[in-house]
């Protein structure tokens, strides 16, 4: 922990982290809030369901491309036009009473233009810190954002239910107008200039560990997802069981990633910790018992914030300094598309096998990516003792004081 003090006393790392975080916080609230507005609108949780399809694919198609823009335009540029229209989106879901059609344009504009925080953030670290610093400082990143996925769903709900959807809708415009602003105004987004890429779009991913980093994420969070929807089938929407077994899930992510954040990086690092989380989720289907649950996703847990640490440390040390924000772009859909596909799945064997279902697609999931980062581990860096800073562009990039 002394490490994370001293990183987070290095000028402007800890108010970047604090800034970037409340950014993106209404990123465990929007689809929450959208599900119960709509199902309350239109008194279907299908409709709601095709709101929420088109705002997802809108956000898997955005990512690679916004992040890509930032290298054109500039990082607040785009961060201050896509924040303005997302808001502006979410704000006419809540304020108008629409066919079913209009809110799934909404949605999918919403889902368009969500910022690309995430993006910004990773590619600004590398600049913030010495090479010593930068894999604990993706881990505490990883680890710190398992606050969004506790606090935002407890929070929406409460709100949404006990006050109104519209009021919850307006909430989430309130914080990420606020938190967004508070972001793209922090130093550091003007001062670190992304420098355009010379390659056309989606080169990026024929880099092999571009490529295994956004296999190994869709697989990691379809596995997380399938989890949510397993606890949620075992436990109903009523009881207290379920949001407090996944937040022990969450707070074992939070646990490994602070206590393993600081071990180097080598070629089977991310195997490792992709065994801890299947092997975690394994045990889930053993008891369908709270405290059983509860203990097994703490142990699953310990390994998923350490895994994503992995993934952003090896993209920033295997792409140019110009690609990097596309190359999290990619990272980003293709765990959103994870995140859609565990949860399908997990749905489809719920309806078929009950509650086990969901777990068992849940350790397949996690298996499977310890199974690619085994067999292709010759495509994972070694950063043991390498600087893992993206690779500088060839010619000098101006910086805007």
């Amino acid at each position: 922990m002394a490490g994370y003090g001293e990183l987070l006393r290095t000028p402007g790392v800890a108010r970047i982290i604090a800034a970037q975080l409340t950014a993106r916080f209404p990123n465990g609230m929007t689809s929450l809030a959208i599900l119960l507005h709509i199902e309350q609108v239109t008194g279907s949780y299908g409709s709601a369901g095709l709101v929420l399809a088109a705002t997802s694919v809108g956000q898997a198609v955005a990512g690679p491309i916004t992040s890509r823009w930032m290298g054109l335009w500039g990082m607040r540029r785009v961060l201050t036009v896509t924040l303005a229209i997302c808001a502006a989106a979410i704000a006419g879901i809540a304020a108008f009473t629409l066919p079913l059609p209009a809110y799934m344009v909404l949605g999918l504009i919403a889902g368009l233009s969500t910022p690309p925080v995430q993006a910004a953030v990773r590619t600004i670290y590398p600049k913030m810190v010495n090479s010593r610093q930068v894999t604990p400082l993706y881990s505490l990143d990883a680890s710190l954002q398992e606050i969004i996925w506790v606090v935002a769903p407890v929070l929406i709900t409460f709100v949404a239910t006990q006050i109104g959807t519209v009021q919850a809708l307006a909430l989430i415009v309130v914080v990420l107008l606020g938190g967004g602003a508070w972001f793209i105004l922090s130093p550091e987004v003007g001062r670190v200039r992304i420098p355009r890429s010379r390659r056309s779009f989606g080169k990026v991913l024929g880099k092999p560990a571009v490529l295994l980093a956004t296999v190994v994420g869709f697989l990691l969070i379809g596995a997380c997802s399938a989890v949510e929807v397993g606890v949620v089938s075992t436990f109903g929407h009523e009881g207290i069981e379920a949001g407090l077994v996944l937040a022990v899930f969450a707070i074992g992510s939070l646990a490994g990633g602070l206590s393993f954040g600081h071990i180097p990086i080598g070629p089977w690092a991310t195997a490792r910790r992709m065994l801890i989380v299947a092997a975690g989720l394994s045990l889930t289907m053993i008891s369908l018992n709270a405290w059983w649950l509860g203990a097994t996703l703490a142990v699953a847990g310990l390994g998923v914030a350490p895994a994503l640490a992995v993934i952003f440390a090896m993209t920033s040390a295997s792409v140019k300094f110009s690609e990097t924000a596309e190359a999290y772009g990619w990272i980003g859909t293709g765990q959103l598309i994870g995140a859609a596909a565990g949860s399908a799945v997990a749905g489809f064997l719920v309806d078929g096998a009950g509650p086990q279902g969901a777990y068992l697609a849940a350790a397949l999931f996690a298996a499977t990516g310890a199974i690619v980062a085994i067999v292709f581990v010759r495509g994972f860096p070694d950063l043991r003792d390498r600087d893992p800073s993206p690779i500088p562009d060839t010619e000098p990039v101006p910086t805007i004081t």
